[in-house]
């Protein structure tokens, strides 16, 4: 990997970003000299002994000022804002279908799973042109998935699930990072983007050595669990039917609303007395002692499958 790949700009985020920084840099600097103008003005010509005209200015002088100098402050700060949010903002929401992978970052190495099962170490292949969809969570401490090339970072946290979505526009080998301070070899995790052409990234993944699937390994645990004696449509026990329920609102008791995303299933799974699904008995006990994050994001990764419209991304 050469050090200028630091430096690239492999996403649609990276002109962006890039962009933002200038207009920032720009302004901060036109700041500064415009107050350190003034402040080198002010010393030379009000300096001891100097002929300068000293006085208090009209007062309407001082109300015009400090009018103008507050508005112009507001305005600026509010255009700051508007300008540092807005397109990046715009950048999100990827168009479907995005290639949905999952990062699972640990001390001190970031694991990746493809959707068909296939996994690397520290290494994450993609294709050029094709929207990513990560979803990532840590095993233990706070990490921060960092690729500069895209100009994306995110926080990755134990106990949830954060997504990141960039769309990779140059073929090459980029530096991947560890942003947050993880523990004493921090410095080491470390890893590495490869963006291929699409055909080559689509026989590698097919070369690749595959396990089950996420969906599947949750499957096998849904059922190990007991989970399908209560869930499965033809049970005793009146559960709700997760068929088609991930991405799609769940109407709870006392009258909310809630989407089924990845949080709600992992609340639901951790703390199943918090969303109670309407018509339903508080009756599901809680999972916190018995499966581990890895368990949960397979669960999730079940239930996400039973969705048409999820798992086909």
């Amino acid at each position: 990997m050469e050090i200028g790949n630091l430096f690239a700009e492999a996403s649609q985020n990276a002109g962006v970003v890039d962009l933002d920084f200038l207009v920032l840099t720009i302004i901060s600097m036109a700041i500064f000299l415009l107050v350190f103008t003034l402040v080198l003005v002010f010393c030379i010509r009000y300096r001891r002994g100097s002929n300068a005209k000293r006085g208090r200015l009209p007062e309407i002088m001082r109300r015009e000022i400090e009018a103008g100098w507050t508005a112009g402050t507001v305005f600026l700060a509010l255009f700051i804002f508007w300008w540092a949010v807005a397109a990046p903002a715009a950048l999100q929401g990827q168009p479907a279908p995005a290639l949905k992978i999952h990062i699972y970052a640990k001390q001190w190495m970031w694991q990746v799973e493809h959707p068909n099962g296939a996994r690397e170490i520290n290494t994450l292949h993609l294709p050029v042109g094709t929207p990513v969809h990560l979803l990532m969570t840590s095993q233990d401490v706070i990490h921060s998935f960092y690729v500069p090339a895209f100009r994306a970072k995110h926080d990755v946290l134990p106990d949830r699930i954060v997504e990141l979505e960039f769309l990779p526009t140059k073929i090459g080998t980029f530096h991947l990072f560890c942003a947050e301070f993880c523990g004493t070899a921090h410095s080491q995790m470390t890893g590495q983007v490869i963006v291929m052409r699409q055909e080559d990234y689509a026989h590698w993944r097919e070369v690749q050595p595959q396990s089950e699937t996420l969906a599947a390994e949750g499957a096998a645990l849904f059922h190990s669990l007991g989970c399908s004696g209560c869930h499965d449509p033809a049970s005793a026990v009146h559960a709700p039917d997760l068929r088609g329920v991930f991405g799609h609102i769940v109407q709870l008791q006392g009258g909310r609303q809630v989407v089924a995303d990845e949080a709600y299933v992992r609340d639901s799974i951790l703390l199943p007395d918090k969303d109670i699904v309407a018509g339903f008995a508080p009756i599901m006990p809680s999972f916190s002692n018995v499966v581990n994050n890895g368990q949960i994001e397979s669960l999730i990764a079940y239930i996400r499958s039973l969705s048409p419209q999820e798992s086909a991304q």
